[in-house]
């Protein structure tokens, strides 16, 4: 038998564990199956690759040997490596391995002990037909960030068939939400595969958001922050009115409560509204200004 490279074969590095090239095998495995891929014969031929590299790498004694010995692994025995046995044997177990690796009746056993006793009977073995979940399929939604402010419902269309969602206030940029049975036709009779949806949320207001909280940064005039007196400030829920307090220093901060972003799925629950002042200086003062802010200069010294 021509040598392979398993770990090419299952898309994984050498040194993948155990649980990522049983992970790896039951996805490729999925995907070719001769069920799904019927009168395929380069999938058929996929298929069987891939079973026989999960027999070798599915299985930690014969791993080692391919591991050590390459395409020379399945006689590892012959060179005496290792102990355990009499007369130089190694210790492991011989295998032989022709078109189907193992064997009809121990492949079938492996088979359904990864995809349960409902799949012994694919490709020919136990006469029962297999039956496979759908794909899961990806989707991605774009939305400005005031469209989430309130949960909404919204129409999909996904190959021409249309999907009725609802989309849950508050809903976070790259979050995902799954639409069970909304994916690929079941095999078989077997499920269908779920549609996961992600948000890509566009932030088409003067805040940054992080999670239920709201933040800005605006401008205080001079005058205000030293005497105080009242300002109007922009919220999501329109504009209000806020005293500030006599001698605001710069980057000094004031919290709105329940002035941010709605909560996930909490419509009426809502974050806070966090303000940093910023105090603007004056450029161009007239003559008298100048004469005033040096009294008050003097005054001060």
């Amino acid at each position: 038998m021509q040598y392979k490279d398993y770990y090419k074969v299952l898309g994984v590095n050498k040194s993948a564990s155990k649980a990522d090239i049983k992970k790896a095998y039951k996805k490729l495995a999925r995907k070719y199956h001769p069920d799904v891929n019927p009168n395929d014969k380069d999938a058929e031929a996929r298929f069987k690759e891939i079973n026989e590299a999960y027999q070798v790498l599915g299985k930690e004694e014969n791993r080692k040997k391919y591991d050590q010995f390459g395409e020379d692994w399945k006689h590892a025995d012959q060179y005496g490596q290792g102990a355990g046995s009499a007369g130089g044997q190694h210790g492991y177990q011989q295998h032989h391995y022709t078109g189907s690796p193992g064997g009809e009746a121990d492949f079938a056993d492996f088979f359904e002990s990864i995809f349960g006793s409902q799949a012994r009977g694919s490709s020919g073995f136990g006469g029962r037909q297999a039956h496979f979940k759908g794909e899961d399929m990806q989707a991605e939604l774009t939305l400005q960030l005031t469209d989430v402010l309130t949960t909404e419902k919204r129409t999909l269309t996904l190959n021409g068939k249309n999907i009725r969602i609802t989309v849950p206030a508050g809903v976070e940029n790259g979050q995902r939400i799954r639409l069970k049975g909304h994916g690929g036709k079941g095999v078989n009779g077997g499920p269908d595969g779920d549609l996961y949806i992600r948000f890509n949320i566009q932030n088409n207001t003067k805040f940054r958001r992080e999670k239920a909280n709201l933040y800005k940064t605006i401008d205080l005039d001079l005058y205000t922050a030293v005497l105080g007196g009242d300002v109007l400030i922009d919220t999501l829920d329109g504009q209000v009115k806020l005293k500030v307090k006599a001698g605001t220093q710069g980057n000094s901060q004031v919290r709105l409560k329940g002035k941010g972003f709605p909560k996930y799925k909490k419509d009426n629950d809502k974050g806070d509204l966090i303000l940093t002042y910023q105090i603007k200086i004056p450029t161009q003062l007239s003559e008298k200004e100048r004469q005033l802010f040096t009294e008050l200069q003097e005054l001060q010294s």
